[in-house]
This record gives structure tokens, C-alpha cells and sequence, in this order.
């Protein structure tokens, strides 16, 4: 390290020849403290300035073989001694020869003779200016060191920050494209989907040539395989579906989840419209094999509703509504298919939306009645029971059948108020009736047969709510049949056996509504505690005209005897039915050969003209 001048003793280096003038300027110097060297002539001085570095020269100019001018030029033009102050000491007091001194590189000029005090005071100035330069140069230096340093804590924390944008510029990216990502499938969710669609509509508008269409995808029966087989093969077959759609379509095509098992496909510039039905006839091929997943073939179908472009389209909602409309009358058609959307499909969904607004309303308004349908023993023919039918008095509309608004009412949820009045109504009727007749000993004998929805028998309050309805009517058990459709014994969801059972430890008769037309299998029917099984009308119906009906019959007939039941017939209406089911050995029947579904009125007319038994 450089040692600083201010950090050590003044060096000085006395240039003369006079031997006199040396020992002056050294003694006098010596005394202030300043180490003095002396040099009697140029080449000494050079040799000595060079070898030991004074702080400052005092250079006699009138010298025999350098003169000073000649030594200080040669001082300057060495590197090593270049920035030595130089003070020249001359008689010769001309002001060329002091231009010319200065021109050689001096700092200062004292005249000769010299003057003691004027030389102590010119070298202390000169002393003083080379400490304030070291001054300088040590604050230049730390101040350059400060400088670096801080350039490097800087460079350092513009590194840091470049480094902390990009982390937050790729963060907020990630956040950007999750909230337009579905975060199973990493398809495009509905918010993108719909910014999409508005482009792609918007387009349509400008370009009269355009085409697109709209494919809403719905997969059949998606809960049962969640439910049963688990969320995590659930999760990955909705992984497996999204890939293969993926692969059905264009590169410029957009297929976006919208959350559980529903997705959209959105077609983009297509020639003509065949090109969207070719692509749900790829689906549904594809959706023909079976996924393997964890081991296990996993097989499912898909409901599709295609939408074509159409200058009527405004806005992505009403392009997704009519895709969702198609895709549930794909649905109600018997899944695994599409169907194109057409306007009456719309006009029946608003039909649907006024008709569910007004079910809404319909208990509060007391709109909804009861007919009860007799039951007979076939052999001998006499009343046995009623079947509750639950009928709908619109203001405006008139009587409207329960096969218009008993689905819409399951769909919605309002079976379960509808259902829980219906049951309460009935068994009230029952103990009504059982009060006014009471003069007729086979009243007690007469039993209410009540239709119960799937939803009903889920509910975890169900036996709680009948024991109270039960309770506050004063009806035995034993006089009600509860009746069920066999897509009620396979649901899922629910301790359905335990209820069942349940229903059954109350003396309450239990009966499989429709039998023949849904899931019938023996393993059900070994299982759960059924008494009755009723025989759907279609079957009645042919059962003169059709050898295969009239087998089915004999079949579910013999079937019931051979499990320990009793059967039903619906839709009785000819008395060759009534022949025949009574030689195949059908217990009970009901239908028009023995009344229609009667009002209240109608049933105490009845009961009071012709009383059981």
C-alpha cells in the first residue's frame, strides 16, 4: 500500500552547488522538523530523487553540468518523479526566466539571495498543498471505493429486483392462466370459454361466410362412477375424456371444461355443418372403448348438444343455453348420442321454466288434489285399497297430468314437499274415510297405496317424517303400501336397505311400481324386503295381441309366487284381461275395467252404493 505523505515525516531533497546555501537551507530546514537530503549538482539530485522519493525539491538553477531547468525537465519526464513539487532557487530574478521555470514544471520560485523566512513559508505552502492533494487523493480513493461498492450493492439489487419482476411477472402469468385453466384438465374453463365464444360471434357478425358451431358435452352417469369407484378414478377418467376430446378436434378448436363431468367444444371457421355432427360421431365412437385406469376398464357415454352459428346469436350465454338444452334432450332420448338444437326445443324449456315457477306455487295455492284409483282382488272381484294419484288444478290450465310435472318437480327438489303432503294427505283420506264408513267392517281391511320418489327414501329424516305423519292421522302401518320404481333400489347414495327395512318394521306393505320396465333383477328383489310387484300397464296392454307380452306377464306372475309375493296389474281394461291374468294367477289389479282415478266425492258415492266385500 502507498504510503500517504501525510502518515510519515516531510522528506526534502536541497539541490545547490553552493555548499553554503545547502548547509542553510538543511539546517534551517532540519530545525522545522523536515528530513533533508542534499544534492550538490543535477546528476546526483536525478539519481537521488529517483532512488528515495521526497515529498518536495528546492532546485537551484545555476548549476555547472545540469542546469535546474534541464534537471526538472528530466524529473517530469520520468514517471516515478513526475509529481515531485520542485521550488526553483535562482538569482536570476527576469520574469522570462521565471515563465521559463515554470514552463520547466516548477511549482514555485524563490529569488536568491535567499531569504529564510521566505523559504520556510513557500516550502510549508507547498507542503501544506501536497498534503491537501494527498487529502484528496485518499478521499478521491475512498470515495471510488464507496462508489464501487455501492455500483456492486446496485448492480447487486437491480439483479435482485430484475430477478424478483421476473418471478412476479411469471407468478402473475401462472394466475392468469389458472384463472382462465381448468386445475384438473388444464383446458380452458368457462371464463375463457365464454371470451372465446363473444369473439367468435362478434366475428361471425362481421364475416357473413363464417361458420361455427357449439357442442355441449355431458357424460352419462358420471356420478355413479365417482360415487362408486371413487374421486381419484373419477378425477382421471375426466383427465382421459378431456385428452380424448382433444384429440377429435382441430388445433384451432377450443375444448374447455366446465366443471364436473360438462364440456364444450367450440369449432372454429367450419366449411359446412356436417363437420360438427362428424366430430360427435367421432366422440361417441371413440367413447365406444373402454379407458383403463388403475387396472380397471372403465367404460362411459356422453349426451351431446350441437349448436350451429346463427345471425340471432348476440351473446356467448344464449349460445350455451341452447347447446345445454339440446344436450338434455339428448339425454332424455336415452343418452349416449347428440342432438342438434332447434327453436321448439327452446320454446318446451320455457314452456318447462313457467310450468316449474307455477309448481313453485301451486301447494301454497292449494292447486294440488288427490284422486285415488281402486285396487281389486281379482278373485273374487272386490275393493281391496286405493291408489293415492296426485293431480294438478291450474288456474288457467286446467287439470295437468303428474306425467307432465312429477319429473319437473323430482328435478327441482319440490317431489320432497309435494311427496311428504301427497303422503300425509292420503293417509288422512284412508283414516277419513275408515271414520265415515265406520258402520262397514271391511273399511279397516282397505289399504293406501302411495308412490314414493327415489329422493324420498334418501332423505335422512324420512322414517322420522312418517312415523309423525303416521302419528298425527292415527293409521296403522299395516294400511299402507308404499310403492317404489326399481331405479330406487340401485341408487348409490343413502342406506336405501336399512330404510327399507325400516319401512317394513312399521307393517308397511312395499311394492316395485312399473315392474318390468326398468332394471328388474333378481338380486334386488332377493335383497330388499318387497311385497308387491306391480306389472306395468304396456305390458297389459298387448299382453291379448302379443305372445311376448302375454310371456312377460306369465313370467313376472310366476316370478312374484316363487319369491313369496303378490302382483298388481295396471291398466286393466277388457275383461279378456282380466280372464286372463286371473288364470295366470295375478292376485290384484286396477284400470278402467274397474273405475277410473275418482275424485274424494266420487269414492263416498262409491263406498256408499257398493261397500267392500
Amino acid at each position: 500500500m502507498t504510503t500517504s505523505i501525510s502518515d510519515k515525516a516531510i522528506s526534502i531533497l536541497v539541490v545547490d552547488d553552493v555548499a553554503d546555501n545547502l548547509q542553510i537551507l538543511a539546517t534551517t530546514l532540519s530545525k522545522q522538523g523536515y528530513q533533508v537530503r542534499c544534492a550538490k549538482n543535477g546528476f546526483t539530485a536525478i539519481r537521488g530523487a529517483s532512488t528515495i522519493l521526497p515529498d518536495l525539491i528546492l532546485l537551484d538553477i545555476k548549476m555547472p553540468d545540469l542546469d535546474g531547468y534541464q534537471v526538472c525537465q528530466k524529473l517530469k519526464a520520468n514517471k516515478q518523479t513526475r509529481d515531485i513539487p520542485v521550488i526553483f532557487l535562482s538569482a536570476l530574478d527576469d520574469v522570462l526566466d521565471k515563465v521559463k521555470a515554470f514552463e520547466a514544471g516548477g511549482v514555485d520560485y524563490i529569488s536568491k539571495p535567499i531569504q529564510v523566512k521566505e523559504v520556510l513559508v513557500r516550502v510549508k505552502n507547498q507542503i501544506a498543498l501536497q498534503l491537501a492533494n494527498a487529502k484528496i487523493n485518499e478521499l478521491n480513493q475512498n470515495l471510488e471505493k464507496k462508489v464501487y461498492q455501492r455500483t456492486i450493492e446496485l448492480k447487486t439489487a437491480v439483479q435482485k429486483l430484475r430477478q424478483e419482476i421476473n418471478e412476479r411477472q411469471r407468478v402473475q402469468q401462472q394466475l392468469i392462466h389458472d384463472a382462465l385453466h381448468d386445475s384438473l384438465t388444464r383446458l380452458p374453463n368457462r371464463a375463457l370459454l365464454m371470451e372465446r365464444i363473444e369473439f367468435t360471434i362478434a366475428h361471425a357478425r362481421r364475416n357473413p361466410g363464417y361458420m361455427y358451431a357449439l357442442l355441449f358435452i355431458d357424460l352419462d352417469r358420471f356420478k355413479i362412477i365417482n360415487d362408486s369407484l371413487g374421486h381419484l378414478i373419477g378425477d382421471q377418467l375426466l383427465i382421459a375424456v378431456s385428452n380424448l376430446l382433444q384429440g377429435c378436434v382441430r388445433e384451432n378448436d377450443i375444448v374447455a371444461r366446465l366443471g364436473g363431468d360438462e364440456f364444450v367444444i367450440l369449432l372454429d371457421d367450419i366449411k359446412q355443418l356436417q363437420d360438427a355432427t362428424l366430430i360427435g360421431d367421432r366422440i361417441q365412437q371413440k367413447l365406444r372403448s373402454p379407458f383403463k385406469l388403475k387396472g380397471q376398464s372403465i367404460f362411459t357415454s356422453a349426451s351431446i348438444g350441437i349448436v350451429f352459428s346463427s345471425i340471432e346469436y348476440h351473446n356467448a350465454a344464449d349460445l350455451m343455453r341452447d347447446a345445454d338444452i339440446a344436450m338434455y334432450r339428448a339425454k332424455d332420448n336415452g343418452k349416449a348420442r347428440y342432438t342438434i338444437f332447434d327453436q321448439t326445443m327452446y320454446d318446451e324449456t320455457l314452456r318447462l321454466v313457467e310450468l316449474e315457477n307455477n309448481l313453485r306455487l301451486a301447494l301454497e295455492r292449494n292447486e294440488l288434489v288427490m284422486h285415488y284409483q281402486p285396487i281389486m282382488s281379482l278373485d273374487p272381484n272386490s275393493l281391496v285399497g286405493f291408489e293415492a294419484l296426485i293431480r294438478w288444478q291450474h288456474p288457467e290450465r286446467g287439470f295437468i297430468s303428474p306425467v307432465e310435472f312429477i319429473p319437473i318437480a323430482e328435478d327441482t327438489g319440490l317431489i320432497l314437499s309435494i311427496g311428504e303432503w301427497l303422503l300425509k294427505e292420503a293417509c288422512q283420506q284412508l283414516q277419513t274415510w275408515r271414520q265415515q264408513f265406520s258402520s262397514i267392517a271391511q273399511m279397516n281391511s282397505l289399504k293406501m297405496s302411495i308412490n314414493l320418489a327415489s329422493q324420498q327414501l334418501q332423505q335422512p329424516e324420512f322414517i322420522k317424517m312418517l312415523d309423525q305423519i303416521l302419528l298425527e292421522t292415527g293409521l296403522d302401518g299395516s294400511s299402507l303400501r308404499l310403492e317404489i320404481t326399481e331405479s330406487a333400489l340401485i341408487e348409490p347414495e343413502g342406506n336405501i336397505q336399512n330404510t327399507l327395512q325400516q319401512i317394513r318394521n312399521r307393517n308397511i306393505k312395499l311394492s316395485i311400481d312399473d315392474f318390468g320396465t326398468g332394471y328388474s333383477s333378481l338380486s334386488y328383489l332377493r335383497r330388499f324386503p318387497i311385497d308387491n310387484l306391480k306389472i306395468d300397464r304396456s305390458f297389459i296392454e298387448q299382453m291379448n295381441f302379443d305372445s311376448e307380452n302375454f310371456e312377460i306377464v306369465r313370467l313376472i306372475i310366476t316370478l312374484a309366487k316363487t319369491l313369496g309375493m303378490d302382483t298388481i296389474s295396471e291398466g286393466v281394461e277388457t275383461a279378456q284381461q282380466l280372464d286372463q291374468l286371473k288364470i295366470l294367477g295375478c292376485e290384484f289389479g286396477q284400470g278402467f275395467l274397474f273405475s277410473k282415478p275418482l275424485t274424494v266425492k266420487a269414492v263416498e258415492s262409491m263406498l256408499a252404493e257398493y261397500p267392500p266385500g
